[in-house]
């Protein structure tokens, strides 16, 4: 028999990003609750996407925030409910629909905006400022892995 050499749960990877995402995500909700809105993080990302490149159809959105395509259709749902999202066929292909943020959705980004770059520090406030860099850079490595 082999000795096993186990790494405690709390050092390994995927435990600290579940819970740095827990956390994340209960910063993210705490800081738009106190600007009077409800939206989610992926609301978020979708409208301020949709805000970078207005007429994007939802497999573009979908990968430009990550998502998945079939499960954007809720998000974009959702917003479209919320009024912050207007859908649009397009005049080429019946079948496409462009997406467009509406005048109340660029009213909640410009009341979101602060909000969420207040919850960025309270995640990053741990993390010594002479840090910040190298751990932001160490994320996007290991988020983007696939993509390399």
């Amino acid at each position: 028999m082999h000795s096993e050499t186990r790494l405690p749960i709390d050092m390994m990877p995927g435990f600290l990003i579940r819970r740095l995402q827990q956390r994340a995500v209960a910063e993210v909700g705490r800081e738009v609750a106190a600007a009077g809105l409800d939206v989610t993080p992926v609301q978020y990302a979708a409208l301020e996407a949709l805000a970078a490149m207005p007429g994007a159809d939802q497999t573009r959105l979908a990968a430009r925030i990550a998502y998945d395509r079939v499960t954007i259709g809720g998000v974009i749902d959702r917003l479209v409910a919320k009024g912050f999202v207007a859908r649009r066929t397009s005049e080429s292909d019946r079948r496409a629909r462009h997406l467009s943020v509406t005048p109340a959705g660029e009213a909640a980004l410009m009341t979101l905006r602060p909000a969420i770059a207040r919850a960025q520090q309270a995640i990053l406030g741990p993390v010594p400022e002479e840090k910040r860099a190298a751990f932001l850079e160490a994320l996007a490595l290991l988020s983007n892995a696939e993509e390399a």
